[in-house]
């Protein structure tokens, strides 16, 4: 059995859970999602907790189980709560505007580069050094946080560009230092 897709998800007060065929909606106090889950795969809402069940143990069902409880609950924690990412801008000259269609970067090229945020996403620049990107989908983030991210990658001798915060950047020491 999976030790991750027998686990049950419990869905908190505010959010609400449907099923119709193999599409599961989840709705709650931050938005909507939805998404359809494989036919083979069960799910099963008792009260407030949410079960995930495979017909066999074949190789591909095993592999469904864990994703697709894991899945269903991601949205749930992000409908309640939000999932949020946040990114440094490091470099002189480089800075990010809210405009109102995304983002605006300088990021040392020639032109500024212009970030037009996908729907259900909300970009924030609390510092111009410094990107919050904050939405309900968690692969959303993850994806406009990775996009942005690819617009300058972090170089490794002076760590200018674009890193997660947190993320520490392998630095390498220039020509003068192989001596």
């Amino acid at each position: 059995m999976s030790r991750i897709g027998k686990l049950p998800v419990t869905i908190p007060a505010g959010v609400t859970v449907t099923l119709q065929g193999n599409t599961v909606q989840v709705k709650g106090p931050k938005g909507e999602l939805s998404r359809a889950i494989n036919p083979d795969l069960t799910v099963t809402i008792d009260g407030s907790t949410l079960t995930v069940a495979r017909p066999s143990d074949e190789t591909r069902h095993k592999a469904l189980h864990g994703l697709s409880r894991t899945l269903i609950a991601n949205m749930v924690e992000g409908v309640s709560k939000g999932y949020s990412k946040q990114l440094e801008i490091t470099g002189v000259g480089f800075k990010a505007e809210v405009k109102p269609f995304g983002l605006q970067l300088a990021l040392g090229f020639s032109h500024q580069i212009q970030y037009k945020a996908p729907a259900g996403i909300k970009l924030s620049a609390p510092q111009p050094t410094q990107v919050v990107i904050e939405g309900v989908d968690k692969e959303k983030v993850g994806q406009v946080a990775a996009e942005i991210r690819l617009l300058r990658p972090p170089e490794p001798y002076k760590g200018k560009g674009i890193k997660y915060a947190g993320e520490i950047i392998r630095r390498k020491a220039g020509k003068a230092g192989g001596k």
